[in-house]
């Protein structure tokens, strides 16, 4: 399951608490230029409205080969949940300070999949600690490395 597009502000500026599995909708060209790796969701963000899940600001290239008929890149796009995950997402999304991102575009079966995910946004400080935290492994890991060769 490799990931066609990944978000990686999501898990910089998120604690993430929970995932799901989404589908979404998508036209034939979407699909082609998400086949080629076009795109971009690093600020999409998702909402909850009357009863359905909608994806806002995922950027999918126009397709290179495609006519008039092309879509638009920055278009709004329609989650498939179940309704429970969909009650669920709606009741962890209202909570202050929540927000639905989506993590990475993937293929199963042939279809995409968004791994959509309920996150609390990080404060400065947080962001901070762990970047000292993932400095402070990477000098563990050098020393390590060092003592193992014998130099």
């Amino acid at each position: 399951m490799a990931d066609i597009l990944t978000n990686s502000k999501a898990r910089r500026d998120y604690h993430i608490l929970e995932t799901y599995e989404a589908g979404i909708v998508l036209k034939g060209t979407e699909v082609k230029a998400l086949r080629a790796g076009k795109g971009q969701i690093s600020d999409a963000f998702a909402r909850v409205e009357n009863g359905e899940v909608f994806l806002y600001n995922a950027h999918i290239d126009e397709y290179s080969h495609g006519n008039l008929m092309n879509h638009q890149p920055k278009g709004v796009r329609k989650l498939l949940l179940n309704r429970s995950e969909i009650r669920k997402l709606e009741g962890q999304a209202s909570v202050k300070g929540n927000a639905l991102v989506p993590l990475s575009f993937y293929w199963k079966n042939g279809r995409v999949k968004v791994a959509l995910a309920v996150g609390k946004g990080k404060a400065q400080y947080d962001k901070r600690e762990d970047l000292k935290k993932r400095e402070s492994d990477r000098e563990l890991k050098r020393a390590t490395m060092h003592r193992f060769k014998g130099r």
